[in-house]
């Protein structure tokens, strides 16, 4: 459980570095425990958008999870 924690940790750094906005997303609604709405209003950007970066958020983490593994 904490090595996948850690290689999540990374890829979430990483995830960062090329798209600040879909890390910042996970960030919320994972870690935050925000809904969609709640990181919209406060990314101040539309529920669409939230929707979608963590769409591609998830399967980019997961991808990099499990290059990593």
């Amino acid at each position: 459980m904490l090595i996948k924690l850690v290689a999540l940790d990374q890829a979430l750094q990483e995830l960062e570095k090329v798209h600040p906005r879909k890390s910042r997303v996970v960030e919320l609604r994972f870690f935050g425990g925000l809904t969609f709405e709640e990181a919209a209003e406060a990314l101040h950007v539309s529920l669409d958008t939230v929707k979608r970066d963590w769409r591609i958020a998830k399967a980019w983490l997961r991808s990099a999870i499990e290059d990593d593994a």
